[in-house]
């Protein structure tokens, strides 16, 4: 097992996941890569993701009630629905270790802080965390542990948080494979509103509008989805109860983004019935740049994906 070299043992000694999902399979496999948990609890909320979540491998010991996973725990990470953080937090209060580190992976930063950070008792660190990772696929065996490999995971620490812990915390992830970024819990909604918020409820939206349209059966939809509508439902296919969280508690920001987004879309109506070919081009071709930065900085390939070779995808999703 690879060690942690300034102590000659593992980072952690006991990580507690509270929920296997995609996010938190796929930690447990990223952290057994690399070596840095002595052992893994973790606690789910149904049997059958017990039972999946102990055939996988996925912890040392697996627990209905998340109390029992995080007692002895020196880091512990909520990976359920931001919905669900405060009766979590709640409850897991009383029986946290002193000195552990307490984190999520909520897609919602400010809500998270003010959820869970009234439970943690005097002497446990908590610092709210997003690792912008992820799939279309859900549930136990969705995770894998490239998930988080070359992506960014924004920590968001309290002006006060305690910078060891906050250090191990960011040396945590990096070792898991991802970049690191520090920023304010209002900052991160912001911008996940619109880079990924607004997105998911935009395809949401025209998959249902597609869907409800008297002229064209669900049949056709099917059968003529071309690459534009074949990946709104790909976002669309994501799951739904982490999302009605995310919007809940994030409406703020995901309004403001939705009327800037309306904005923009009515210069492309106004561009569109009174045809002005040189805005839409222009409008296209600055949206084209962003892709292209994109690409340059990481995040995606440049390897097309029109008809999309099922066999990379299904390896990429596992």
């Amino acid at each position: 097992m690879a060690r942690d070299d300034s102590e000659g043992k593992p980072m952690f000694k006991r990580l507690a996941l509270i929920g296997v999902g995609l996010i938190g399979s796929s930690i447990s496999h990223a952290a057994r890569r690399a070596g840095i948990v002595g052992e893994i609890a973790c606690s789910a909320l149904t049997a059958a993701e017990r039972q999946r979540a102990e055939a996988l491998g996925l912890a040392t010991k697996v627990y209905a009630d998340p109390v029992d996973a995080v007692k002895g725990a020196d880091l512990i990470i909520l990976c359920a629905p931001v919905g669900a953080f405060k009766e979590i937090a709640e409850a897991i209060g009383p029986h946290l270790e002193k000195g552990a580190i307490v984190s999520d992976v909520g897609s919602v930063k400010a809500a998270a802080v003010r959820d869970i950070a009234p439970s943690i008792p005097d002497g446990v660190h908590f610092i709210a965390g997003h690792p912008i990772a992820g799939t279309e696929q859900s549930g136990p065996d969705a995770g894998f542990a490239e998930l988080f490999d070359g992506r960014w995971c924004i920590l968001t620490p309290a002006p006060d948080a305690d910078a060891a812990s906050l250090a191990r915390l960011e040396e945590f992830w990096r070792k898991l494979g991802s970049n690191v970024e520090l920023m304010t819990p209002e900052h991160h909604d912001m911008v996940l509103a619109i880079t990924s918020h607004v997105p998911h409820l935009i395809a949401y939206n025209i998959v249902n509008t597609a869907a409800h349209l008297e002229r064209v059966t669900d049949s056709e939809v099917i059968k003529f989805s071309a690459a534009g509508f074949r990946d709104f439902t790909r976002i669309a296919a994501s799951d739904p109860v982490m999302w009605r969280d995310v919007f809940l508690n994030n409406k703020e920001a995901v309004l403001e983004m939705l009327g800037r987004f309306s904005e923009d879309l009515v210069a492309l109506q106004r561009a569109i019935r009174f045809g002005d070919g040189p805005t839409l081009e222009h409008m296209f071709t600055e949206a084209r740049a962003v892709r292209r930065g994109i690409i340059q900085a990481g995040q995606d390939t440049e390897q097309p994906d029109f008809g999309r070779n099922v066999s990379r995808v299904r390896e990429k999703s596992r």
